[in-house]
């Protein structure tokens, strides 16, 4: 689907399955051919709480339980901490010195810190949660044996945290899923490291690349930065503007299968048909946005699709828009002569990832 009101269409529709294991779906559920026990046992521990895989009610059990650790009352609360987090890295930016690269130094930085506070996870950890985390972005987290490797890690170690916090719950997301959620019985232990899991790829890989990617954008704008720098109270429209510009996660967790007959933009879509919505084509649909093509900051593109439609839109979107405002706003203002190195045609731009993004962005200021 490339249309913006077919995507809404598909997305919000009940009787569209986002299941892999569901007959006939475009990303099926990956299964050894002959698994032996062990590897059965392995799979269905890994896989419990992957919400993002679920179909209602199943995952609105889960949805259920998280959404007041993301609301904007939440996420208000949670702005100093990321302010503190984001004048940490800049003051560590400025004291190693021009140049350095952003993604490094900042871009994946800021969300792993974010990510580590969020969940509770001590701070004497988060070098080697970083770095596994790290791992897992930069070469996938399923697609080689590194990136397998780091999650694997990565879910033993959130294994023992949600361990520990059972037996003396702290006052983070995992303290309190473990005191409201699990006396109730609603959650398995195992279903919560998925979960929580879940909740770190989500929130890393993307806000991560947004990050550079709208600095690169803002800098090849500076009549718009400057309008910005002007006048402050513009940033929140500018980050709707930039995440419906990017649209970085495009088809990723758009893969649907219908589970009846059914018409869409005026085409019959059988059940068992597997579908894509497209959102960076959606969010350029010149019948909802004028001028698609186009970056303006005045836009006011509050109805994008850059967080998905319907029962399954991402539950960090209050978060993410938070990080990217403020870091924004904190880059610009604390490194005015903030450039990037080199040429367009030199950044390692990721076109055949999954996420879009660039692995380095040379900055100077």
């Amino acid at each position: 689907m490339t249309r913006h009101a077919e995507a809404q269409q598909v997305l919000s529709d009940p009787t569209v399955s986002t299941d892999p294991a569901s007959p006939g779906h475009p990303m099926p559920a990956m299964r050894p051919d002959d698994p032996s026990e062990e590897e059965l046992e392995i799979r269905r521990r890994f896989q419990a709480g992957q919400f993002i895989d679920m179909d209602p009610p199943e995952h609105s059990l889960y949805r259920r339980m998280l959404i007041p650790e993301f609301t904007v009352r939440r996420v208000k609360e949670m702005r100093p901490a990321i302010q503190e987090a984001t004048d940490l890295l800049i003051d560590d930016m400025l004291k190693a010195g021009s140049p350095a690269d952003l993604v490094d130094a900042f871009g994946f930085a800021l969300p792993s810190m974010v990510t580590c506070a969020l969940l509770g996870v001590p701070y004497a950890d988060r070098d080697f949660f970083r770095a596994r985390t790290r791992k897992m972005m930069d070469t996938g987290v399923g697609s080689s044996a590194d990136g397998i490797a780091a999650a694997i890690e990565v879910w033993h170690y959130l294994d023992k945290l949600i361990t520990e916090a059972e037996s003396e719950p702290g006052d983070d997301l995992i303290g309190r899923l473990v005191t409201a959620r699990r006396e109730t019985g609603e959650l398995t232990h195992d279903a919560m490291v998925g979960m929580v899991f879940l909740l770190l790829i989500a929130g890393h890989e993307t806000t991560a690349n947004m990050i550079p990617l709208g600095v690169h954008t803002l800098l090849r704008h500076p009549d718009q930065l400057a309008a910005l720098r002007a006048d402050p109270t513009g940033w929140p429209l500018a980050v709707e503007e930039l995440l419906r510009y990017h649209s970085i996660v495009d088809w990723v967790g758009f893969d649907r299968v219908a589970t009846r007959d059914m018409e869409i933009g005026g085409q019959a879509v059988r059940a068992g048909e597997g579908m894509f919505v497209l959102g960076a084509s959606a969010n350029r649909d010149p019948r909802v946005f004028d001028r698609p093509d186009d970056f303006d900051i005045r836009r006011g593109a509050r109805n994008h699709l850059a967080f998905g439609y319907g029962v399954h839109q991402c539950l960090g979107q209050n978060l993410a828009r938070a990080e990217l405002e403020i870091a924004y706003r904190a880059l610009f203002d604390r490194l005015p002569a903030l450039h990037v190195i080199g040429d367009d045609d030199d950044l390692p731009f990721d076109y055949d990832g999954v996420v879009f993004g660039t692995r380095a962005f040379p900055v100077g200021w």
